[in-house]
Protein backbone atom coordinates (compact mmCIF):
# COMPACT_ATOMS: atom_id res chain seq x y z
CA UNK A 1 0.00 0.00 0.00
CA UNK A 2 1.28 3.10 -0.91
CA UNK A 3 1.51 5.73 1.71
CA UNK A 4 1.25 9.90 1.07
CA UNK A 5 2.87 11.86 3.07
CA UNK A 6 0.98 15.26 4.25
CA UNK A 7 2.87 17.38 1.93
CA UNK A 8 1.75 15.82 -0.85
CA UNK A 9 -2.06 15.86 -0.01
CA UNK A 10 -1.84 19.17 0.89
CA UNK A 11 0.11 20.02 -2.72
CA UNK A 12 -2.98 18.22 -4.66
CA UNK A 13 -5.61 19.53 -2.23
CA UNK A 14 -4.88 23.36 -3.43
CA UNK A 15 -6.08 24.56 -0.14
CA UNK A 16 -4.66 27.63 1.77
CA UNK A 17 -6.45 27.23 4.28
CA UNK A 18 -6.19 23.90 5.55
CA UNK A 19 -2.77 24.16 6.84
CA UNK A 20 -3.40 27.48 8.35
CA UNK A 21 -2.46 28.46 11.89
CA UNK A 22 -4.82 29.04 14.70
CA UNK A 23 -3.25 32.24 15.68
CA UNK A 24 -4.04 35.99 14.07
CA UNK A 25 -7.92 35.22 13.49
CA UNK A 26 -9.36 38.25 14.45
CA UNK A 27 -12.40 39.03 16.35
CA UNK A 28 -15.01 35.14 16.69
CA UNK A 29 -17.52 37.19 14.63
CA UNK A 30 -15.28 37.89 11.59
CA UNK A 31 -15.09 34.57 11.03
CA UNK A 32 -16.07 33.72 7.51
CA UNK A 33 -18.49 30.11 8.29
CA UNK A 34 -19.45 29.55 4.95
CA UNK A 35 -15.71 29.22 3.75
CA UNK A 36 -14.85 27.41 6.45
CA UNK A 37 -17.64 25.08 6.21
CA UNK A 38 -17.05 24.84 2.31
CA UNK A 39 -13.00 24.03 3.11
CA UNK A 40 -14.38 20.98 6.19
CA UNK A 41 -16.92 19.40 3.26
CA UNK A 42 -14.40 19.20 1.27
CA UNK A 43 -11.92 17.62 2.39
CA UNK A 44 -14.50 15.29 3.86
CA UNK A 45 -15.19 14.40 0.26
CA UNK A 46 -12.04 13.81 -0.61
CA UNK A 47 -11.39 11.03 2.90
CA UNK A 48 -15.18 9.59 1.39
CA UNK A 49 -13.31 8.98 -1.92
CA UNK A 50 -9.83 7.98 -0.35
CA UNK A 51 -11.82 5.19 2.23
CA UNK A 52 -13.68 3.95 -1.15
CA UNK A 53 -10.47 3.46 -2.89
CA UNK A 54 -8.72 2.01 0.18
CA UNK A 55 -5.87 4.27 0.38
CA UNK A 56 -5.52 4.32 4.30
CA UNK A 57 -2.58 6.42 3.71
CA UNK A 58 -4.36 8.96 2.21
CA UNK A 59 -7.16 8.83 4.69
CA UNK A 60 -4.89 8.92 7.45
CA UNK A 61 -3.18 12.04 5.59
CA UNK A 62 -6.36 14.14 4.68
CA UNK A 63 -7.95 13.50 8.84
CA UNK A 64 -4.35 15.21 9.50
CA UNK A 65 -4.96 18.52 7.35
CA UNK A 66 -8.72 18.52 8.59
CA UNK A 67 -7.95 18.34 12.10
CA UNK A 68 -4.98 20.39 11.84
CA UNK A 69 -7.13 23.27 9.59
CA UNK A 70 -8.40 26.92 10.96
CA UNK A 71 -11.30 25.93 9.51
CA UNK A 72 -11.92 22.19 11.59
CA UNK A 73 -11.08 23.98 14.81
CA UNK A 74 -13.59 26.66 13.82
CA UNK A 75 -16.75 24.39 13.67
CA UNK A 76 -15.37 22.95 16.44
CA UNK A 77 -15.24 25.09 19.33
CA UNK A 78 -18.73 26.32 17.26
CA UNK A 79 -20.40 23.29 17.53
CA UNK A 80 -19.87 22.74 21.47
CA UNK A 81 -20.18 26.38 22.42
CA UNK A 82 -24.15 26.20 20.58
CA UNK A 83 -25.65 22.59 21.43
CA UNK A 84 -27.80 21.65 24.34
CA UNK A 85 -25.40 21.19 26.84
CA UNK A 86 -22.91 24.24 26.34
CA UNK A 87 -23.97 25.69 29.69
CA UNK A 88 -22.99 22.11 31.41
CA UNK A 89 -19.62 22.32 32.60
CA UNK A 90 -16.63 19.33 33.52
CA UNK A 91 -14.49 18.97 36.11
CA UNK A 92 -12.84 22.56 35.87
CA UNK A 93 -16.40 24.27 35.88
CA UNK A 94 -15.12 26.33 32.51
CA UNK A 95 -17.91 27.08 29.66
CA UNK A 96 -17.29 29.43 26.94
CA UNK A 97 -20.09 31.98 26.86
CA UNK A 98 -18.56 34.93 25.47
CA UNK A 99 -16.58 35.86 21.37
CA UNK A 100 -13.71 36.22 23.69
CA UNK A 101 -13.38 32.72 25.32
CA UNK A 102 -14.50 31.07 21.82
CA UNK A 103 -11.50 32.70 20.44
CA UNK A 104 -9.04 31.98 22.67
CA UNK A 105 -10.27 28.54 23.27
CA UNK A 106 -9.62 28.57 19.19
CA UNK A 107 -5.98 29.37 19.34
CA UNK A 108 -5.58 27.07 22.42
CA UNK A 109 -7.05 24.13 20.27
CA UNK A 110 -3.15 21.98 19.95
CA UNK A 111 -2.23 18.80 19.78
CA UNK A 112 1.12 18.96 20.40
CA UNK A 113 1.14 18.42 24.66
CA UNK A 114 -2.51 17.70 24.47
CA UNK A 115 -3.79 15.84 27.72
CA UNK A 116 -7.59 15.12 28.41
CA UNK A 117 -9.02 16.01 32.16
CA UNK A 118 -11.08 13.38 33.75
CA UNK A 119 -14.39 13.25 33.31
CA UNK A 120 -17.07 14.75 35.36
CA UNK A 121 -19.35 11.56 36.13
CA UNK A 122 -23.28 12.41 36.92
CA UNK A 123 -25.84 9.94 36.91
CA UNK A 124 -29.36 10.89 34.79
CA UNK A 125 -32.74 8.32 34.59
CA UNK A 126 -32.73 5.86 32.29
CA UNK A 127 -35.76 6.58 29.53
CA UNK A 128 -38.81 4.98 30.15
CA UNK A 129 -37.46 4.10 33.64
CA UNK A 130 -37.03 6.98 36.26
CA UNK A 131 -36.49 4.64 39.16
CA UNK A 132 -33.54 3.47 37.81
CA UNK A 133 -30.32 5.51 36.47
CA UNK A 134 -27.04 5.64 33.92
CA UNK A 135 -24.13 7.52 34.06
CA UNK A 136 -22.87 10.26 32.31
CA UNK A 137 -19.54 10.95 31.71
CA UNK A 138 -18.95 15.17 31.25
CA UNK A 139 -15.57 16.44 29.27
CA UNK A 140 -14.52 19.79 29.82
CA UNK A 141 -14.94 22.29 27.24
CA UNK A 142 -12.02 22.16 25.60
CA UNK A 143 -11.67 17.91 25.25
CA UNK A 144 -15.40 18.26 23.81
CA UNK A 145 -13.90 20.39 21.36
CA UNK A 146 -11.08 18.35 20.36
CA UNK A 147 -13.19 15.32 20.34
CA UNK A 148 -16.16 17.29 17.87
CA UNK A 149 -12.69 18.43 15.58
CA UNK A 150 -11.55 14.79 15.30
CA UNK A 151 -15.09 13.66 14.31
CA UNK A 152 -15.11 15.63 11.77
CA UNK A 153 -12.15 13.65 10.11
CA UNK A 154 -13.48 10.46 11.92
CA UNK A 155 -17.57 10.85 10.59
CA UNK A 156 -16.63 10.39 6.91
CA UNK A 157 -14.54 6.96 7.15
CA UNK A 158 -17.41 5.34 9.59
CA UNK A 159 -20.23 6.29 7.05
CA UNK A 160 -18.41 5.00 4.28
CA UNK A 161 -17.65 1.77 5.92
CA UNK A 162 -20.89 1.50 7.99
CA UNK A 163 -23.45 -1.49 7.71
CA UNK A 164 -26.33 -0.06 5.55
CA UNK A 165 -29.45 -0.76 8.04
CA UNK A 166 -27.46 0.77 10.92
CA UNK A 167 -29.59 4.29 11.79
CA UNK A 168 -28.60 5.15 15.46
CA UNK A 169 -26.49 8.33 15.69
CA UNK A 170 -25.75 8.86 11.61
CA UNK A 171 -26.48 11.78 10.17
CA UNK A 172 -29.23 11.75 8.34
CA UNK A 173 -30.45 9.27 9.46
CA UNK A 174 -33.35 8.63 12.42
CA UNK A 175 -35.51 5.48 14.16
CA UNK A 176 -38.13 6.61 11.29
CA UNK A 177 -35.75 4.73 8.70
CA UNK A 178 -35.08 2.05 11.52
CA UNK A 179 -38.78 1.59 11.53
CA UNK A 180 -39.07 1.46 7.95
CA UNK A 181 -36.72 -1.16 7.27
CA UNK A 182 -38.17 -3.14 9.82
CA UNK A 183 -41.76 -3.11 7.70
CA UNK A 184 -39.57 -3.41 4.60
CA UNK A 185 -38.05 -6.70 5.46
CA UNK A 186 -41.20 -8.03 7.27
CA UNK A 187 -44.36 -6.83 5.65
CA UNK A 188 -44.64 -9.26 2.71
CA UNK A 189 -46.50 -12.34 2.88
CA UNK A 190 -43.12 -14.18 2.29
CA UNK A 191 -41.19 -12.76 4.86
CA UNK A 192 -39.51 -14.06 8.15
CA UNK A 193 -42.18 -15.11 10.33
CA UNK A 194 -38.89 -15.23 13.57
CA UNK A 195 -37.00 -12.40 14.86
CA UNK A 196 -34.14 -12.23 17.28
CA UNK A 197 -34.76 -8.85 19.64
CA UNK A 198 -31.01 -8.36 20.75
CA UNK A 199 -29.74 -6.03 23.07
CA UNK A 200 -26.18 -5.35 24.42
CA UNK A 201 -25.30 -5.45 27.99
CA UNK A 202 -23.47 -1.97 29.09
CA UNK A 203 -22.59 -1.39 25.51
CA UNK A 204 -20.64 1.68 25.72
CA UNK A 205 -19.18 1.13 29.05
CA UNK A 206 -17.94 -2.58 27.94
CA UNK A 207 -16.39 -2.13 24.82
CA UNK A 208 -12.75 -2.79 24.57
CA UNK A 209 -9.91 -0.38 24.78
CA UNK A 210 -7.76 -2.72 22.99
CA UNK A 211 -10.36 -3.55 19.67
CA UNK A 212 -10.52 0.14 19.60
CA UNK A 213 -7.17 0.67 19.81
CA UNK A 214 -6.43 -1.62 16.86
CA UNK A 215 -9.12 -1.21 14.29
CA UNK A 216 -10.84 2.84 14.74
CA UNK A 217 -9.09 5.10 12.00
CA UNK A 218 -8.03 8.04 14.05
CA UNK A 219 -5.09 9.65 15.96
CA UNK A 220 -4.49 6.37 18.08
CA UNK A 221 -2.36 8.02 20.35
CA UNK A 222 -4.83 11.26 20.76
CA UNK A 223 -7.68 8.17 21.45
CA UNK A 224 -5.89 6.09 24.13
CA UNK A 225 -5.50 9.47 26.10
CA UNK A 226 -9.20 10.13 25.98
CA UNK A 227 -10.16 6.61 26.85
CA UNK A 228 -7.56 5.93 29.75
CA UNK A 229 -8.97 9.68 31.25
CA UNK A 230 -10.75 8.37 34.15
CA UNK A 231 -13.62 10.13 35.75
CA UNK A 232 -14.65 11.87 38.96
CA UNK A 233 -16.83 10.80 41.14
CA UNK A 234 -17.45 12.79 44.63
CA UNK A 235 -13.86 14.26 44.33
CA UNK A 236 -12.11 10.60 44.19
CA UNK A 237 -10.76 9.66 40.37
CA UNK A 238 -11.06 6.30 38.83
CA UNK A 239 -9.27 5.05 35.81
CA UNK A 240 -11.20 3.70 32.96
CA UNK A 241 -10.32 0.28 31.78
CA UNK A 242 -12.84 -0.25 29.20
CA UNK A 243 -15.56 1.46 27.16
CA UNK A 244 -16.18 5.02 25.53
CA UNK A 245 -17.97 7.37 28.15
CA UNK A 246 -21.34 8.31 27.53
CA UNK A 247 -21.47 11.76 27.33
CA UNK A 248 -18.55 12.40 24.68
CA UNK A 249 -19.08 13.77 21.53
CA UNK A 250 -17.30 11.15 20.02
CA UNK A 251 -18.69 8.69 21.31
CA UNK A 252 -21.56 7.61 19.84
CA UNK A 253 -19.50 7.41 16.42
CA UNK A 254 -16.61 5.23 18.33
CA UNK A 255 -19.64 2.87 19.25
CA UNK A 256 -21.05 2.02 15.81
CA UNK A 257 -17.64 2.02 14.61
CA UNK A 258 -17.23 -1.11 17.16
CA UNK A 259 -20.47 -2.88 15.76
CA UNK A 260 -19.91 -2.23 11.80
CA UNK A 261 -19.25 -5.50 10.18
CA UNK A 262 -21.96 -7.78 12.12
CA UNK A 263 -24.39 -7.48 8.86
CA UNK A 264 -22.22 -7.98 6.25
CA UNK A 265 -20.86 -10.74 8.43
CA UNK A 266 -24.83 -12.34 8.67
CA UNK A 267 -24.89 -11.47 4.97
CA UNK A 268 -22.65 -12.87 4.06
CA UNK A 269 -22.79 -16.34 6.29
CA UNK A 270 -26.61 -16.63 5.58
CA UNK A 271 -27.21 -16.88 1.75
CA UNK A 272 -29.65 -18.03 -0.13
CA UNK A 273 -28.57 -21.68 -1.59
CA UNK A 274 -29.61 -24.57 -3.39
CA UNK A 275 -29.40 -27.82 -2.20
CA UNK A 276 -30.62 -31.14 -3.84
CA UNK A 277 -32.70 -28.87 -6.65
CA UNK A 278 -34.44 -26.94 -3.45
CA UNK A 279 -33.68 -23.37 -2.97
CA UNK A 280 -33.08 -22.49 0.83
CA UNK A 281 -33.53 -18.90 1.54
CA UNK A 282 -32.44 -18.52 5.23
CA UNK A 283 -34.21 -14.60 5.34
CA UNK A 284 -31.85 -13.04 7.27
CA UNK A 285 -32.37 -8.96 7.55
CA UNK A 286 -30.34 -6.99 9.85
CA UNK A 287 -31.68 -3.46 11.52
CA UNK A 288 -29.62 -1.80 14.13
CA UNK A 289 -30.05 1.77 15.89
CA UNK A 290 -27.37 2.29 18.39
CA UNK A 291 -27.04 -0.50 20.18
CA UNK A 292 -30.76 -2.41 19.84
CA UNK A 293 -31.09 -4.12 16.84
CA UNK A 294 -32.97 -6.89 15.40
CA UNK A 295 -32.28 -9.91 13.28
CA UNK A 296 -34.94 -11.96 11.05
CA UNK A 297 -34.97 -15.17 10.27
CA UNK A 298 -36.90 -18.40 8.34
CA UNK A 299 -37.09 -20.33 11.95
CA UNK A 300 -36.57 -20.35 15.43
CA UNK A 301 -34.10 -23.32 15.35
CA UNK A 302 -31.89 -20.93 12.66
CA UNK A 303 -31.88 -17.65 14.34
CA UNK A 304 -31.13 -19.93 17.79
CA UNK A 305 -28.30 -22.44 17.15
CA UNK A 306 -26.64 -20.74 14.19
CA UNK A 307 -27.46 -16.72 14.04
CA UNK A 308 -26.93 -15.68 18.40
CA UNK A 309 -23.74 -17.80 18.36
CA UNK A 310 -22.57 -16.08 15.50
CA UNK A 311 -23.28 -12.93 17.22
CA UNK A 312 -22.16 -13.82 20.18
CA UNK A 313 -18.86 -14.17 18.66
CA UNK A 314 -18.85 -10.89 17.06
CA UNK A 315 -19.67 -9.30 20.18
CA UNK A 316 -16.91 -10.98 22.35
CA UNK A 317 -14.47 -10.00 20.41
CA UNK A 318 -15.12 -6.48 20.83
CA UNK A 319 -15.06 -7.16 24.62
CA UNK A 320 -18.99 -6.93 24.84
CA UNK A 321 -22.12 -9.60 25.45
CA UNK A 322 -25.77 -9.84 24.79
CA UNK A 323 -27.80 -9.09 27.59
CA UNK A 324 -29.83 -12.50 28.91
CA UNK A 325 -32.90 -10.67 30.32
CA UNK A 326 -33.62 -8.41 26.96
CA UNK A 327 -32.28 -11.06 23.94
CA UNK A 328 -34.91 -13.03 22.91
CA UNK A 329 -36.85 -15.07 20.14
CA UNK A 330 -40.29 -13.74 18.87
CA UNK A 331 -42.87 -14.60 16.10
CA UNK A 332 -44.29 -11.70 14.36
CA UNK A 333 -47.55 -12.95 15.69
CA UNK A 334 -46.38 -12.34 18.93
CA UNK A 335 -45.61 -9.00 18.15
CA UNK A 336 -41.71 -7.04 19.20
CA UNK A 337 -41.44 -3.77 20.48
CA UNK A 338 -38.66 -1.76 18.92
CA UNK A 339 -37.87 1.79 19.42
CA UNK A 340 -41.20 2.65 21.40
CA UNK A 341 -43.09 1.05 18.15
CA UNK A 342 -44.82 -2.58 18.54
CA UNK A 343 -44.46 -4.41 15.15
CA UNK A 344 -47.08 -7.21 15.26
CA UNK A 345 -48.90 -9.52 12.34
CA UNK A 346 -52.90 -9.80 12.75
CA UNK A 347 -53.90 -12.11 9.86
CA UNK A 348 -50.77 -11.65 8.05
CA UNK A 349 -51.34 -7.67 7.89
CA UNK A 350 -47.77 -6.31 9.87
CA UNK A 351 -49.31 -3.10 12.09
CA UNK A 352 -46.83 -1.13 13.58
CA UNK A 353 -48.65 1.32 16.43
CA UNK A 354 -46.62 2.95 19.61
CA UNK A 355 -45.81 0.21 22.20
CA UNK A 356 -47.50 0.11 25.49
CA UNK A 357 -44.41 1.00 27.44
CA UNK A 358 -44.12 3.86 25.57
CA UNK A 359 -47.87 5.12 26.10
CA UNK A 360 -47.47 4.35 29.27
CA UNK A 361 -44.23 6.68 29.99
CA UNK A 362 -45.91 9.41 27.65
CA UNK A 363 -48.63 9.80 29.33
CA UNK A 364 -47.44 9.23 32.83
CA UNK A 365 -45.26 12.38 31.96
CA UNK A 366 -48.03 14.36 30.84
CA UNK A 367 -49.91 13.59 34.12
CA UNK A 368 -47.02 14.21 36.00
CA UNK A 369 -46.67 17.61 34.52
CA UNK A 370 -50.77 18.51 34.84
CA UNK A 371 -49.89 17.70 38.90
CA UNK A 372 -47.21 19.34 39.31
CA UNK A 373 -48.92 22.84 37.66
CA UNK A 374 -51.89 22.48 39.86
CA UNK A 375 -51.73 26.14 41.06
CA UNK A 376 -49.94 28.03 37.89
CA UNK A 377 -51.76 29.57 35.07
CA UNK A 378 -53.80 27.92 32.09
CA UNK A 379 -51.53 29.15 29.59
CA UNK A 380 -47.90 28.00 31.31
CA UNK A 381 -49.62 24.50 31.60
CA UNK A 382 -50.26 25.01 27.95
CA UNK A 383 -47.15 25.65 27.38
CA UNK A 384 -45.02 23.61 29.25
CA UNK A 385 -47.33 20.62 27.80
CA UNK A 386 -47.48 21.81 24.13
CA UNK A 387 -43.53 20.53 23.27
CA UNK A 388 -44.02 17.39 25.18
CA UNK A 389 -47.35 16.23 23.41
CA UNK A 390 -46.42 17.75 20.26
CA UNK A 391 -42.42 15.74 20.29
CA UNK A 392 -44.26 12.36 21.04
CA UNK A 393 -47.61 12.55 18.27
CA UNK A 394 -44.65 13.53 15.85
CA UNK A 395 -42.76 11.03 16.62
CA UNK A 396 -45.30 8.36 15.73
CA UNK A 397 -46.49 10.09 12.99
CA UNK A 398 -45.64 7.94 10.37
CA UNK A 399 -47.11 4.51 11.51
CA UNK A 400 -50.42 3.55 12.87
CA UNK A 401 -51.30 6.02 15.32
CA UNK A 402 -55.04 6.61 15.17
CA UNK A 403 -56.09 5.09 18.09
CA UNK A 404 -53.50 5.80 20.07
CA UNK A 405 -53.73 9.53 19.37
CA UNK A 406 -57.36 9.26 20.50
CA UNK A 407 -57.00 7.64 23.33
CA UNK A 408 -54.55 10.04 24.49
CA UNK A 409 -56.88 12.80 23.48
CA UNK A 410 -59.39 11.36 25.80
CA UNK A 411 -56.72 10.87 28.66
CA UNK A 412 -55.64 14.26 28.22
CA UNK A 413 -59.50 15.52 28.98
CA UNK A 414 -60.09 13.58 31.74
CA UNK A 415 -56.57 14.96 33.54
CA UNK A 416 -57.27 18.40 32.48
CA UNK A 417 -61.13 18.62 33.92
CA UNK A 418 -59.84 17.32 37.42
CA UNK A 419 -57.23 20.17 37.19
CA UNK A 420 -60.00 22.23 36.76
CA UNK A 421 -62.49 21.16 39.00
CA UNK A 422 -59.42 21.10 41.74
CA UNK A 423 -59.53 24.65 41.26
CA UNK A 424 -62.79 25.82 41.29
CA UNK A 425 -64.54 23.10 43.47
CA UNK A 426 -67.43 25.11 44.38
CA UNK A 427 -67.91 25.93 40.81
CA UNK A 428 -70.75 24.16 38.10
CA UNK A 429 -69.65 21.93 35.43
CA UNK A 430 -70.50 24.34 32.95
CA UNK A 431 -69.37 27.46 34.20
CA UNK A 432 -65.84 25.45 33.90
CA UNK A 433 -66.57 24.56 30.86
CA UNK A 434 -67.23 28.09 29.69
CA UNK A 435 -64.02 29.39 30.93
CA UNK A 436 -61.47 26.46 30.07
CA UNK A 437 -62.87 25.04 26.76
CA UNK A 438 -63.63 26.83 24.12
CA UNK A 439 -64.63 26.20 19.82
CA UNK A 440 -61.94 27.45 17.29
CA UNK A 441 -61.50 26.64 13.52
CA UNK A 442 -65.01 24.54 13.66
CA UNK A 443 -63.01 22.24 16.59
CA UNK A 444 -65.36 22.74 20.08
CA UNK A 445 -63.64 21.46 23.62
CA UNK A 446 -60.36 23.42 22.59
CA UNK A 447 -58.44 23.81 26.09
CA UNK A 448 -57.58 27.30 25.67
CA UNK A 449 -56.83 30.77 26.57
CA UNK A 450 -58.13 33.50 24.47
CA UNK A 451 -56.16 36.44 23.57
CA UNK A 452 -59.24 38.81 23.40
CA UNK A 453 -62.51 38.99 21.30
CA UNK A 454 -64.14 36.13 19.10
CA UNK A 455 -62.79 38.53 16.24
CA UNK A 456 -59.02 37.98 18.09
CA UNK A 457 -59.06 34.20 18.48
CA UNK A 458 -56.65 33.59 15.86
CA UNK A 459 -54.63 34.54 18.84
CA UNK A 460 -55.71 31.78 21.12
CA UNK A 461 -53.27 29.75 22.70
CA UNK A 462 -54.26 26.30 22.74
CA UNK A 463 -53.29 22.88 23.94
CA UNK A 464 -52.21 20.44 21.06
CA UNK A 465 -54.64 17.72 19.74
CA UNK A 466 -52.51 14.95 18.78
CA UNK A 467 -55.50 13.90 17.23
CA UNK A 468 -55.15 16.61 14.46
CA UNK A 469 -51.56 16.01 13.38
CA UNK A 470 -51.66 14.29 9.89
CA UNK A 471 -50.12 10.78 9.73
CA UNK A 472 -48.22 10.54 6.40
CA UNK A 473 -46.13 7.46 4.92
CA UNK A 474 -42.17 7.86 5.92
CA UNK A 475 -39.97 7.28 2.92
CA UNK A 476 -37.30 5.79 4.09
CA UNK A 477 -33.32 6.65 3.16
CA UNK A 478 -31.36 4.62 0.44
CA UNK A 479 -28.87 2.39 2.80
CA UNK A 480 -25.86 3.19 0.51
CA UNK A 481 -26.41 6.98 0.78
CA UNK A 482 -23.69 8.78 1.96
CA UNK A 483 -24.03 12.41 3.25
CA UNK A 484 -20.32 13.05 2.82
CA UNK A 485 -19.85 11.44 -0.67
CA UNK A 486 -20.43 14.48 -3.39
CA UNK A 487 -22.28 12.10 -5.48
CA UNK A 488 -25.14 11.81 -2.98
CA UNK A 489 -25.74 15.58 -2.62
CA UNK A 490 -28.50 16.02 -5.11
CA UNK A 491 -30.67 13.10 -3.69
CA UNK A 492 -29.96 14.29 0.20
CA UNK A 493 -30.95 17.84 -1.11
CA UNK A 494 -34.26 16.26 -2.49
CA UNK A 495 -34.68 14.82 1.02
CA UNK A 496 -35.49 18.00 2.83
CA UNK A 497 -39.34 17.71 2.29
CA UNK A 498 -39.49 14.71 4.30
CA UNK A 499 -38.35 16.46 7.61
Amino acid sequence: MAVETIASVTAAAGDTDTGAPSHGTGDWYQIDWYHATKTVRRLQARIVQATQDGRWGKVKALQHLLTHSFSGKALAVKRVTENHGKRTPGVDGATWSTPEQKAAALHALRQRGYRPHPLRRVYIPKAGDHTRTRPLDIPVMADRAMQALYLLALLPVAETTADPNSYGFRPKRSTADAIEQCFCALARKTSPQWVLEGDIRGCFDNISHAWMLDHIPTDKEVLRKWLKAGFMENRTLFPTEAGTPQGGIISPTLANLTLDGLERLLKGTFRIRQTQGKVHNPKVNFVRYADDFIITGCSKELLENEVKPLVERFMFERGLQLSPEKTCITHIEQGFDFLGQNLRKYGGKLLITPSKKNMHAFLEKVRGEIRSNRATKQEYLIRRLNPIIRGWAYYHRHIEAGSAYRKVGMVLWHSLWRWAKRRHPNKYGAWIVDRYWHQLGGRSWCFAVMAGSNAQRSDAVRLVDPTQIPIKRYVKVKSDANPFDLHWRGYFESRKRFR
